[in-house]
């Protein structure tokens, strides 16, 4: 006796819920998601598959960095503008208030400069290596370098994964302490876990984070779950 075949799924539609509040409800006030669209959980299957080429993760986690630099420039404050158009008419619309410039938590967080510069036309970028402590356990700054007006900009503070919180939170510490007021900075992350969001939004309230995906949590080593393993590590290793 033959069986039919199972009948082909027609394709799913973009999620009408935002399954993040599955891991974390509510959100804090300060937190921003990215629209939970099938194509943007397609591209994180991708990416969190262990199967995944190189060339492939590059290529696809490029793509979901692009759409969160443009998530977090949308934060950015508008003045407004007119200008003048081809056939002469007048258009009233809005420009950027201020500079801004990218600053990358090393290693990882320097895969999100080309996503940056492909937005944003001769940006500004920094830099800082955090590391743990081997005697405190703890962040401790090893490296910065910024651009000498850096106090004047709103900054983008890019990390891909935010587990614990600690890099992030001493990263924004040190920001702090060469002038960047709180509400200046946006966080851009792909993957946070709720207990590294908590963390961190509850030591920096005023400052605003943009993720795209919120996982489940940490397992007992404190890595993200199911996140997508070391980013730098799939980034940089063939």
């Amino acid at each position: 006796m033959t069986t039919s075949p199972s009948p082909i799924m027609p394709p799913q539609p973009a999620r009408e819920t935002n399954t993040n509040l599955a891991h974390l409800n509510p959100l804090p006030k300060s937190v921003f998601t990215l629209p939970q669209t099938a194509q943007l959980e397609a591209l994180y299957t991708i990416i969190r598959d262990k199967e995944t080429s190189r060339g492939d993760f590059l290529f696809y986690s490029d793509r979901i960095i692009r759409l969160l630099v443009e998530e977090g420039l949308n934060h950015l404050p508008v003045v407004k503008r007119t200008v003048e158009t081809p056939t002469g008419a007048s258009y009233d619309g809005v420009g950027f208030k201020g500079k801004i410039c990218g600053v990358s938590i090393l290693r990882a967080g320097e895969a999100m400069e080309a996503g940056l510069r492909e937005v944003c036309r001769s940006v500004r970028i920094g830099k800082i290596l955090i590391q743990r402590d081997e005697e405190t356990a703890l962040p401790k700054l090893f490296y910065s370098k910024f651009p000498p007006d850096i106090a004047s900009r709103y900054v983008l503070l890019l990390d891909p994964m935010l587990a614990t919180g600690g890099s992030a939170m001493k990263a924004v510490e040190v920001l702090m302490e060469h002038g960047v007021p709180e509400e200046r900075i946006i966080f851009i992350n792909l993957i946070a876990s709720p207990e590294g969001l908590t963390a961190f939004c509850s030591k920096y309230p005023q400052l605003k984070v943009i993720t795209g995906w919120i996982d489940q949590g940490l397992n007992e080593k404190a890595y993200i779950i199911p996140g997508l393993g070391d980013f730098g590590e799939r980034r940089y290793c063939t």
